[in-house]
Protein backbone atom coordinates (compact mmCIF):
# COMPACT_ATOMS: atom_id res chain seq x y z
CA UNK A 1 0.00 0.00 0.00
CA UNK A 2 1.29 3.79 -1.14
CA UNK A 3 2.67 5.62 1.98
CA UNK A 4 0.64 8.37 3.41
CA UNK A 5 -2.52 6.32 2.49
CA UNK A 6 -4.10 4.16 5.07
CA UNK A 7 -6.82 1.13 4.79
CA UNK A 8 -10.51 1.97 5.59
CA UNK A 9 -11.66 -0.27 8.50
CA UNK A 10 -15.55 -0.20 9.32
CA UNK A 11 -15.77 -0.51 13.50
CA UNK A 12 -16.87 -4.15 14.38
CA UNK A 13 -19.95 -4.80 16.03
CA UNK A 14 -21.51 -1.11 15.30
CA UNK A 15 -25.02 -1.85 14.06
CA UNK A 16 -27.36 1.57 12.94
CA UNK A 17 -29.43 2.83 15.29
CA UNK A 18 -33.03 1.77 14.99
CA UNK A 19 -35.83 4.37 15.43
CA UNK A 20 -37.69 3.29 18.56
CA UNK A 21 -42.03 3.99 18.35
CA UNK A 22 -43.37 3.34 22.13
CA UNK A 23 -47.03 2.87 21.58
CA UNK A 24 -49.36 2.91 24.45
CA UNK A 25 -52.81 1.08 23.45
CA UNK A 26 -56.28 0.58 25.64
CA UNK A 27 -56.81 -2.72 23.68
CA UNK A 28 -55.59 -6.50 25.18
CA UNK A 29 -55.19 -8.05 21.88
CA UNK A 30 -55.94 -6.28 18.32
CA UNK A 31 -53.53 -3.28 18.32
CA UNK A 32 -50.50 -5.57 19.72
CA UNK A 33 -51.43 -8.14 17.24
CA UNK A 34 -52.18 -5.52 14.52
CA UNK A 35 -48.66 -3.48 15.31
CA UNK A 36 -46.90 -6.83 15.20
CA UNK A 37 -47.60 -6.86 11.40
CA UNK A 38 -44.49 -4.02 11.11
CA UNK A 39 -41.84 -6.24 13.04
CA UNK A 40 -40.02 -7.03 10.15
CA UNK A 41 -38.96 -3.21 8.84
CA UNK A 42 -36.01 -1.65 10.45
CA UNK A 43 -37.88 0.35 13.42
CA UNK A 44 -38.37 -1.20 16.54
CA UNK A 45 -42.09 -1.39 17.54
CA UNK A 46 -43.01 -1.58 21.29
CA UNK A 47 -46.84 -2.04 22.51
CA UNK A 48 -47.94 -1.37 25.94
CA UNK A 49 -51.22 -3.09 26.53
CA UNK A 50 -53.44 -3.02 29.89
CA UNK A 51 -53.25 -6.98 31.60
CA UNK A 52 -56.91 -6.67 31.39
CA UNK A 53 -59.80 -4.79 29.74
CA UNK A 54 -60.70 -3.28 32.63
CA UNK A 55 -58.19 -0.90 33.07
CA UNK A 56 -58.40 0.36 29.37
CA UNK A 57 -59.67 4.26 29.92
CA UNK A 58 -57.76 6.98 28.06
CA UNK A 59 -56.52 8.47 31.61
CA UNK A 60 -55.16 4.83 32.45
CA UNK A 61 -53.51 4.40 28.94
CA UNK A 62 -51.69 7.96 29.67
CA UNK A 63 -50.71 6.76 33.36
CA UNK A 64 -49.19 3.28 31.92
CA UNK A 65 -47.43 5.25 29.84
CA UNK A 66 -46.00 7.79 32.38
CA UNK A 67 -45.19 4.87 34.21
CA UNK A 68 -43.09 3.16 31.12
CA UNK A 69 -41.39 5.97 30.79
CA UNK A 70 -40.15 6.96 34.32
CA UNK A 71 -39.00 3.43 34.79
CA UNK A 72 -37.63 3.42 31.44
CA UNK A 73 -36.17 6.92 31.10
CA UNK A 74 -33.28 6.07 28.96
CA UNK A 75 -35.29 4.02 26.76
CA UNK A 76 -36.70 6.67 24.60
CA UNK A 77 -33.99 9.29 22.47
CA UNK A 78 -35.48 12.71 21.14
CA UNK A 79 -35.68 10.80 17.92
CA UNK A 80 -38.07 8.23 18.92
CA UNK A 81 -41.09 8.34 18.98
CA UNK A 82 -44.11 7.74 22.02
CA UNK A 83 -47.97 7.67 21.24
CA UNK A 84 -50.65 6.60 23.02
CA UNK A 85 -53.57 4.80 20.72
CA UNK A 86 -57.10 4.97 21.63
CA UNK A 87 -60.73 4.71 20.85
CA UNK A 88 -63.60 7.53 21.20
CA UNK A 89 -66.52 5.20 22.30
CA UNK A 90 -67.88 6.30 25.46
CA UNK A 91 -64.88 8.56 26.38
CA UNK A 92 -65.71 12.11 27.29
CA UNK A 93 -63.97 14.83 25.93
CA UNK A 94 -62.35 15.71 29.12
CA UNK A 95 -60.74 12.25 29.17
CA UNK A 96 -59.19 12.45 25.80
CA UNK A 97 -58.08 16.28 26.55
CA UNK A 98 -55.60 14.89 29.29
CA UNK A 99 -53.62 12.87 26.95
CA UNK A 100 -53.94 15.50 23.95
CA UNK A 101 -52.32 17.98 26.73
CA UNK A 102 -49.61 15.57 27.33
CA UNK A 103 -49.12 14.97 23.72
CA UNK A 104 -48.40 18.74 24.06
CA UNK A 105 -45.43 17.82 26.30
CA UNK A 106 -42.64 16.80 24.12
CA UNK A 107 -42.08 17.23 20.22
CA UNK A 108 -41.77 13.26 20.07
CA UNK A 109 -44.95 12.64 22.28
CA UNK A 110 -48.31 12.29 20.15
CA UNK A 111 -51.79 10.65 20.62
CA UNK A 112 -53.49 9.11 17.58
CA UNK A 113 -57.43 8.69 18.29
CA UNK A 114 -60.07 6.19 15.93
CA UNK A 115 -63.65 7.48 16.21
CA UNK A 116 -65.43 5.00 16.64
CA UNK A 117 -62.58 2.58 17.16
CA UNK A 118 -59.87 0.71 16.62
CA UNK A 119 -61.47 -1.59 14.40
CA UNK A 120 -62.53 1.77 11.96
CA UNK A 121 -58.62 2.12 11.11
CA UNK A 122 -58.52 -1.49 10.20
CA UNK A 123 -61.72 -1.55 8.00
CA UNK A 124 -59.96 1.01 6.23
CA UNK A 125 -57.21 -1.65 4.81
CA UNK A 126 -60.30 -3.34 2.85
CA UNK A 127 -62.41 -0.84 2.28
CA UNK A 128 -63.47 3.30 1.57
CA UNK A 129 -65.52 3.69 4.44
CA UNK A 130 -67.32 7.16 4.80
CA UNK A 131 -69.79 8.74 6.51
CA UNK A 132 -70.75 8.19 9.67
CA UNK A 133 -70.48 4.71 11.24
CA UNK A 134 -71.54 3.16 15.04
CA UNK A 135 -69.21 0.77 16.85
CA UNK A 136 -71.66 -1.74 16.19
CA UNK A 137 -71.47 -1.46 11.89
CA UNK A 138 -68.04 -1.42 11.93
CA UNK A 139 -67.15 -4.81 13.83
CA UNK A 140 -70.39 -5.68 11.58
CA UNK A 141 -68.19 -4.55 8.26
CA UNK A 142 -64.63 -5.62 9.30
CA UNK A 143 -66.09 -9.25 10.29
CA UNK A 144 -66.82 -9.37 6.08
CA UNK A 145 -63.24 -9.04 5.57
CA UNK A 146 -61.90 -10.82 8.68
CA UNK A 147 -64.40 -13.38 9.83
CA UNK A 148 -62.62 -14.68 12.64
CA UNK A 149 -60.47 -11.15 13.84
CA UNK A 150 -61.91 -11.13 17.35
CA UNK A 151 -60.21 -14.29 17.30
CA UNK A 152 -57.06 -12.87 16.39
CA UNK A 153 -55.18 -11.15 12.86
CA UNK A 154 -53.55 -12.49 10.41
CA UNK A 155 -51.33 -10.48 9.56
CA UNK A 156 -50.30 -11.31 6.36
CA UNK A 157 -54.00 -9.94 5.39
CA UNK A 158 -52.48 -6.48 6.14
CA UNK A 159 -50.15 -6.19 3.01
CA UNK A 160 -48.25 -2.91 2.09
CA UNK A 161 -50.56 -2.59 -0.24
CA UNK A 162 -53.72 -2.64 1.72
CA UNK A 163 -51.68 -0.11 4.70
CA UNK A 164 -50.96 2.36 2.01
CA UNK A 165 -54.57 2.15 0.94
CA UNK A 166 -55.79 3.03 4.13
CA UNK A 167 -53.18 5.82 5.11
CA UNK A 168 -54.56 7.22 2.18
CA UNK A 169 -58.13 6.62 2.75
CA UNK A 170 -58.08 7.98 6.27
CA UNK A 171 -55.62 11.19 5.49
CA UNK A 172 -59.19 12.04 2.85
CA UNK A 173 -61.09 11.81 5.89
CA UNK A 174 -58.89 13.95 7.72
CA UNK A 175 -59.08 17.12 6.20
CA UNK A 176 -58.63 19.40 6.71
CA UNK A 177 -56.14 18.01 9.53
CA UNK A 178 -57.45 17.92 13.19
CA UNK A 179 -55.92 19.58 15.12
CA UNK A 180 -56.17 17.31 18.47
CA UNK A 181 -58.52 14.29 17.98
CA UNK A 182 -61.58 13.35 15.24
CA UNK A 183 -64.77 14.18 16.17
CA UNK A 184 -67.10 12.64 13.85
CA UNK A 185 -67.40 8.91 13.71
CA UNK A 186 -66.35 7.06 10.80
CA UNK A 187 -62.06 8.90 11.02
CA UNK A 188 -59.21 8.08 12.71
CA UNK A 189 -55.29 9.48 13.13
CA UNK A 190 -53.65 6.08 13.58
CA UNK A 191 -52.67 6.34 9.95
CA UNK A 192 -50.34 9.08 11.02
CA UNK A 193 -48.67 6.90 13.64
CA UNK A 194 -48.32 3.98 10.72
CA UNK A 195 -46.98 6.40 8.08
CA UNK A 196 -44.26 7.48 10.34
CA UNK A 197 -43.34 3.82 10.73
CA UNK A 198 -42.85 3.24 7.34
CA UNK A 199 -40.97 6.43 6.60
CA UNK A 200 -38.71 5.56 9.00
Amino acid sequence: MPRGRRKLRRPLGERPYRKLFLIAVEGVKTERQYFAVFNQLPPVIRVICPKSGHDSSPPQVLMRKKKHLREKEEELKSSDEAWLVVDKDEWTDEQLAQLHAWAQTCNNYHFALSNPKFEYWLLLHFEDSTGGISSRECSARLKHHLADYDKGIDPRRFTRARIDDAIRRARGRDTPSCPDWPRAPGSTTVYRLVDNILKA
